[in-house]
Formats: C-alpha cells, sequence, structure tokens
C-alpha cells in the first residue's frame, strides 16, 4: 500500500511513505463491515519519489462559506476546484486532463464479477473496469451528504442523511461531505470486492465530468449491488449541482481509484490533489 502522508512545508507536500495496518492506516477509524484489508502480496511495486510530491496544489477557489462545522473537523479545503483543461486547470499546465485520462480508459476488461445499477430501479449497465495502477467506472453521480453536520448537510436538507461514514478523520470523526471531496465505493460483495482490488479508505480518486477532473478520496461505502456517487463537496468541484435532494449528474461521471495510494491524513486535501496528479500522470505513462 503505497501511504502518502504528506505534511506542508513552506506551501510544498513532502512524502513520508510508508506502511500502516488496517486499524491504523490514515489515521482513520473503520467500520470493519466496510473496509477489507489489502494483503502484501496483491501489492504491486511503488514507484513514486518525494519530489514527486513537492508540487503545492492548487489554491484556486473559495472554500463553502458556511461556517457552522465544527473546528476540528480537520478538513483542508484550501486545494482546488476541478482541473478544465483551461486558464486555472492545477497546480500546472502539464497537469492531466480530462481528454487524456479518458482516452486512457476509453476500453473496459471488465474485473467485476457482475455489474452494478446505478440506482435501486435502474438496470445493472456499469461493469468496474481494470488497468495497469487503477479500477475504474463510468455512471452517474448521486450527492453522498452523509457524515458531519453541517448547513448543507443534516436531516433537513437530506431526508436520507447519516451521522456516519465508513471512514474517519485523523481525529476519528466522519467525514465532512459539505467540505471534503470524496467518492462512495459499493461495499464488498461477490460482486466486487474493492479491498481485493488495492483500494481502501483513503484511496486517491480522479472524477472526471464534463471537460474537468477533480481529485477525491474513496470516504464511503454504499449499497452493494450500486455504483455512482460522491459527496457534495465533489459535485461542487466538478460543476454538478450538489443539493442532495435533487441534485447530481444522470450519466458521464468516470471515476478512476489509484490501486495501493492512500492519502493520510484522509481529511487532507491538498494532499489528495498533490497525490492525484502525479498518480493520474503515472497512470498515463503506464497505459
Amino acid at each position: 500500500m503505497r501511504t502518502l502522508a504528506l505534511a506542508t512545508v513552506s506551501g510544498a507536500a513532502l512524502l513520508a511513505a510508508g506502511s500502516l495496518t488496517p486499524a491504523a492506516r490514515d489515521g482513520s477509524a473503520f467500520r470493519p463491515d466496510a473496509y477489507a484489508p489489502v494483503r502484501k502480496a496483491e501489492l504491486g511495486a511503488v514507484h513514486l519519489t518525494p519530489a514527486a510530491y513537492a508540487r503545492p496544489a492548487p489554491d484556486d477557489a473559495p472554500a463553502d462559506s458556511d461556517s457552522d462545522s465544527d473546528s476540528d473537523s480537520g478538513t483542508d479545503t484550501g486545494t482546488g476546484t476541478a482541473s478544465d483543461g483551461g486558464p486555472g486547470r492545477g497546480a500546472g499546465d502539464d497537469s492531466p486532463s480530462a481528454a487524456d485520462l479518458l482516452a486512457a480508459v476509453s476500453s473496459c476488461d471488465r474485473i467485476s464479477n457482475g455489474i452494478y445499477r446505478t440506482d435501486a430501479s435502474a438496470p445493472p449497465s456499469v461493469p468496474v473496469c481494470g488497468k495497469k495502477d487503477a479500477v475504474f467506472w463510468t455512471a452517474d453521480l448521486d450527492i453522498d451528504c452523509d457524515g458531519q453536520v453541517t448547513t448543507a448537510c443534516n436531516t433537513e436538507t437530506d431526508p436520507g442523511f447519516q451521522g456516519d461514514t465508513a471512514f474517519h478523520t485523523s481525529g476519528d470523526r466522519p467525514l465532512n461531505a459539505r467540505d471534503l471531496p470524496y467518492v462512495v465505493v459499493p461495499s464488498r460483495s461477490s460482486v466486487w470486492d474493492f479491498g481485493k482490488s488495492g483500494i481502501a479508505g483513503g484511496s486517491v480518486v480522479a472524477v472526471i465530468h464534463a471537460g474537468r477532473v477533480e481529485y477525491a478520496v474513496v470516504g464511503d461505502t454504499g449499497p452493494a449491488g450500486i455504483i455512482g456517487e460522491a459527496s457534495y463537496a465533489t459535485a461542487k468541484a466538478l460543476g454538478i449541482d450538489p443539493d442532495p435532494k435533487g441534485g447530481g449528474a444522470a450519466s458521464g461521471v468516470t471515476y478512476i481509484l489509484f490501486k495501493d495510494s492512500v492519502v493520510s491524513p484522509i481529511e487532507d486535501h491538498r494532499a489528495a490533489v498533490a497525490a492525484g496528479e502525479t498518480l493520474a500522470s503515472e497512470f498515463l505513462r503506464n497505459n
């Protein structure tokens, strides 16, 4: 498992690579029913260098102006909106574009044992596909507003609101869906077990929609037979209506999850962006 523990020193992110036990990985608390530890035998070689993570992530968008979330949420919202291939696309003009990433996943080598639904009433239509260093799928984007209570995410704004997420912050609190871009993966089942594919809480994800790329982390698990969900913050960064009642995108959202990568602490979005750009570039070179 590539553990991307990044600290900010004079605006630069420094990489500390290591290996943690499932209970300690990314400083998060895990629900035992949501997390499947990855056996070392399943992990590939690590080809990352500290210099690759030294570039500061972009800081071109203001954080949500709401101030009601608790001060110890630990969420770093100081980085980055989605890259759209134009001005302000990311930390540099060499950031992987949405078009380049989509071209790399234009064909599917299915790794799931079955096919997922995008909603409970929809027919199965989405396989989980595999490439070197990543798994991916293209589906819809339903809004996950679970976790910490904020003005955007609560029982009034979201009738299905739940006050917990499968993976927790370094302070052992649920994630903040309003502020942290994260992706929901289907719970482990006979269709697909994300842990056996090198995916865990905190794994880095490139989410692509309408020419934009937003880097996020795996932050929650959903129904075992449904795929295509991300946090309020992810949708907002991609220009998708984040309203948990009627927002989201009906189709055309691609999720690329980088194997054996974990951002620590999970709530550090700046680290996720810096790692995501490097992992995406590595993915393009290898596929």
